[in-house]
């Protein structure tokens, strides 16, 4: 084999794998946002959950893609992890459809498909066309690379090392660490398979060498999933966990299979002039027949990822977000990223209203009765607002940077507009204690009047924020008239509350000093339910926008 024929081969495999990248995006971009509504609602069936998980990576031409986005829903809580399991089965029959194209020997028209995706591309000033372009050509490009691959490959049969070493593939260890090293390198089964499928079309390989190269290529494939969750919640971690059992099983299943029966020989026997054929429908029964085997255990393999990751006992006293996940903006793959960015945000901030919540109402326990304890824990909390804040900064910054499609995602921003407000609601609360603090410090206290007056504010402020604390979106229908009437009882009384001051201040039922404290209490609440109202508002704009999304 020569320098040229190296050169050739490189390049073919650099067309190869760009145009097999040009023609997932493409397909990622037509498919848009919608994708992650069918996965959200159409899994809960184990069989619909295997046909969605097949279909939506038959479609994207990426079962990388699939799982990734599938552990990025479990991780936001989106999807359940019993769900998960059937996508993965799904995504897992869904990337064999490459192979399968890649079989069907078109390389004559390859130069014609890439022209016809690239005059689409450079012609039309159309997004969908963009996508539809980049589909097309991606598709064409691929096949030239394959084309030349293969071509350049030939003189590799006439070497006697290269013999000797795709030989020893025969030996079922040595032919799966193989497949998986090489796929877990290049991340991508599909393209992993295809290079496999080259070899052969230029007679390098046989089915009988390749056998186990293709068990072991969807080992390698876990990788992705496996660096997808990295830095993520325990669940979303065992999501990869069960891909990865999923096919090992499947890899033990089959080398027994192989080496107890003339498995090979039989698929050999189906298209037996077309080498390229039997790699792509061994890759197939593959991933179906062990998606047959494993579909009545899918509770048995969700038990096995808590086997082999239980939960954590103890807890650690250290500041953390619960649900967001910045490693969602580092991987490639871009379908339903906005998704689970929105409901991360969403879930965090009302892990953020929960803590402001307590808060307010500690405040007001203080200055019923002051208690140092309840006020250190109050201070300590207030730290995890701010915190919380910082964070959902950090990730919203992340999000609007992030190239998933800006319309899916005007809603990111009023998070960051939600949390402030509510960092603001947790600063009120640290006012009204302090005030507390000063008036044990002093062995003072309000009048009963003024606690009467006092305990209503705080009753009317409880309310607005129990009302923005929701389970989900769709509880939040009509969010800013309820609040909206609150937030007018809170103004109104306030400002009778003020007139009864003055009169107690007048009438010499109150010292000036304890006026002003009261006042100001008075204030905080006040403006509790302003920052109530303004959450309110960009909740039901948040709606909206998801219901468009949706």
């Amino acid at each position: 084999m020569e320098l040229t024929d190296f050169f050739a081969m490189f390049g073919g495999l650099a067309l190869f794998l760009y145009g097999m990248t040009m023609m997932s995006n493409g397909l990622e971009l037509a498919a848009g946002n919608k994708m992650k509504t069918i996965l959200e609602k159409l899994t809960t069936n184990r069989f619909l959950g295997v046909g969605v998980g097949a279909v939506i990576t038959a479609v994207i031409q990426s079962s990388s893609a699939t799982t990734v986005m599938t552990v990025g829903f479990v991780n936001a809580g989106l999807m359940k992890l019993e769900n998960a399991v059937w996508v993965i089965m799904g995504a897992n029959i869904g990337t064999t459809i490459t192979g399968q194209l890649i079989a069907i020997d078109i390389t004559a028209l390859a130069p014609v498909i890439a022209f016809v995706g690239v005059a689409l591309i450079a012609f039309f000033k159309s997004k969908k066309l963009d996508a539809i372009g980049g589909i097309i050509a991606g598709l064409g490009i691929l096949f030239m690379g394959m084309e030349m691959m293969s071509s350049a490959m030939v003189p590799l049969r006439s070497s006697p090392e290269f013999v000797n070493l795709v030989t020893t593939f025969e030996n079922p260890l040595i032919g799966i660490l193989v497949g998986a090293g090489f796929t877990a390198i290049i991340q991508s089964s599909s393209a992993s398979v295809g290079i496999l499928q080259a070899l052969a079309m230029s007679g390098v390989i046989t089915l009988p060498s390749a056998i186990y190269v293709l068990f072991g290529q969807n080992i390698g494939t876990c990788i992705t999933a496996v660096l997808a969750s990295i830095g993520t919640g325990r669940n979303a971690k065992r999501t990869t966990i069960i891909h990865l059992s999923f096919n090992i099983i499947g890899t033990i299943v089959f080398v027994f299979i192989s080496m107890l029966t003339p498995f090979a020989s039989f698929m050999q026997s189906l298209t037996p002039t077309n080498i390229p054929a039997q790699i792509a429908n061994v890759h197939t029964v593959f991933n179906v027949v062990t998606t047959l085997l494993l579909l009545p255990f899918g509770a048995q393999l969700v038990k096995l990822s808590y086997l082999v990751l239980p939960e954590k006992e103890g807890f650690e006293d250290k500041l953390s977000v619960k649900f967001l996940d910045n490693s969602i903006f580092t991987n490639d793959y871009h379908i339903g990223t906005s998704a689970i960015a929105n409901t991360q945000l969403f879930n965090e901030t009302q892990n953020m209203l929960n803590i402001v919540q307590k808060n307010v109402q500690r405040a007001f326990d203080l200055i019923i009765k002051y208690d140092e304890k309840t006020h250190e824990k109050l201070l300590k909390d207030e730290q995890y607002i701010d915190y919380l804040n910082k964070e959902i900064i950090q990730f919203t910054t992340n999000a609007i940077s992030n190239e998933f499609p800006i319309d899916d995602s005007k809603s990111i921003g009023l998070f960051l507009k939600t949390a402030g407000d509510l960092e603001r609601v947790g600063d009120h609360a640290v006012n009204i204690a302090e005030r507390a603090e000063k008036l044990y410090s002093e062995d003072e206290h309000f009048s009963d009047e003024a606690m009467r007056e006092i305990k209503i504010m705080n009753d009317l402020t409880r309310n607005i924020l129990e009302e923005l604390n929701v389970l989900n979106r769709d509880e939040l229908h009509n969010i800013v008239e309820k609040v909206d009437v609150i937030e007018d009882s809170i103004d109104i009384t306030t400002h009778e509350f003020s007139l009864n001051q003055l009169r107690r201040l007048r009438d010499k039922k109150c010292t000036p000093e304890h006026s002003a404290l009261y006042t100001e209490t008075l204030i905080d609440f006040e403006r509790i339910g302003d920052h109530g109202l303004n959450i309110a508002v960009a909740f039901d704009e948040i709606k909206d926008d998801l219901t468009e999304m949706a």
